[in-house]
């Protein structure tokens, strides 16, 4: 019998160096889309319809950053959507009813975003809470705490120049959000594809205790992802106060389970090691385009719902047959 030679162990926490790695299937299924809906509508390839996609997929895809790092370490966040909504009443209420300056009242919001990644990161490395459990806590406590500054009502009425970041098109085609969006995914990619800290989050995705033992700060690195991902939940959530010149207590209902499809969708493995942000802008988009191709098509809210569901269970589906046929 033949002696196997197995490859270093190493190598698999090292991600590869293609924009989409591990993305190619959910990228030639978005060309797809795009072909369907643009013979299905005569809207759908329109410039203005580009643009309208690029808006609206914005805060889910800053959302989604965030989400990558931590799925791509194994754990989970179903808190993002409450920490939105909490990021961006903190916002409203300091710059409408404690009168600080706008600008200070956005870094406090997205501060307060980042203190609750902070605290779901403790809880899960010192409390050893399954990060399923912590963050749906977060998504309780923060949720309750965006009712309660306000006592459930909306804070109405921004700056004019903090509502143009999201309504003024600069150069004919890019609003400042949709620019932020494209810098953080650019600062992203680059910090896990050739920084010695992101591939030591593919390191604890694949083995935490390998990990540690390759001397990684496991811990210390897990609440950082953590908080780094609750900051930028505060920051789609300010993104999200100048779309709507307005903050609402309720804002980023569902936005964890759509920032977790994305990922998937996108290539990522729920198991951890495996993960790209070029394979999450993908399954962004693919989330976006069916949203606006079937919105176009005047398919109904609910149906839309269960063809996304759908389309989760054939993502997840494919990565566990993917794993399998890899052992």
């Amino acid at each position: 019998m033949e002696a196997r030679i197995d490859r270093p162990a190493h190598r698999t926490f090292l991600p590869r160096l293609s924009l989409t790695s591990g993305a190619q299937g959910p990228l030639i299924g978005l060309v797809l889309l795009c072909v369907i809906f643009s013979f299905a509508s005569d809207h759908f390839l329109s410039v203005r319809n580009a643009l309208n996609v690029l808006d609206q997929i914005t805060v889910l895809g800053i959302l989604a950053i965030g989400m990558t790092a931590v799925i791509v370490i194994g754990g989970i966040d179903l808190s993002v959507g409450s920490v939105l909504a909490l990021s961006m009443m903190v916002m409203g209420w300091l710059a409408r009813d404690m009168e600080l300056p706008m600008a200070l009242a956005i870094l406090l919001g997205i501060g307060a975003g980042a203190v609750c990644g902070l605290a779901s990161g403790l809880l899960i490395t010192l409390a050893r809470l399954p990060a399923f459990i912590a963050t749906l806590t977060m998504m309780s406590v923060a949720r309750g705490l965006a009712n309660i500054l306000t006592d459930g009502t909306q804070i109405v009425g921004y700056p004019d120049w903090f509502t143009s970041l999201a309504i003024t098109r600069n150069f004919g085609f890019l609003s400042a959000t949709v620019g932020l969006f494209v810098v953080l995914v650019a600062v992203s990619w680059l910090y896990l594809t050739f920084r010695p800290g992101g591939r030591n989050l593919y390191a604890i995705g694949g083995s935490r205790e390998v990990a540690r033992l390759a001397g990684i700060k496991v811990a210390r690195v897990t609440i950082a992802v953590y908080a780094a991902a609750g900051a930028l939940a505060g920051v789609a959530g300010m993104a999200l106060a100048a779309r709507l010149d307005s903050s609402q207590p309720s804002a980023g209902l569902g936005y964890e389970l759509d920032t977790i499809a994305a990922v998937v969708i996108g290539g990522a493995s729920l198991s951890g090691g495996v993960g790209s942000i070029g394979g999450t802008v993908v399954g962004v988009l693919i989330i976006g385009v069916l949203r606006n191709g079937l919105n176009l098509l005047g398919v109904s809210p609910f149906v839309q719902q269960v063809v996304i569901g759908l389309v989760i269970a054939a993502a997840v589906t494919f990565d566990t047959l993917g794993r399998r046929n890899n052992r």
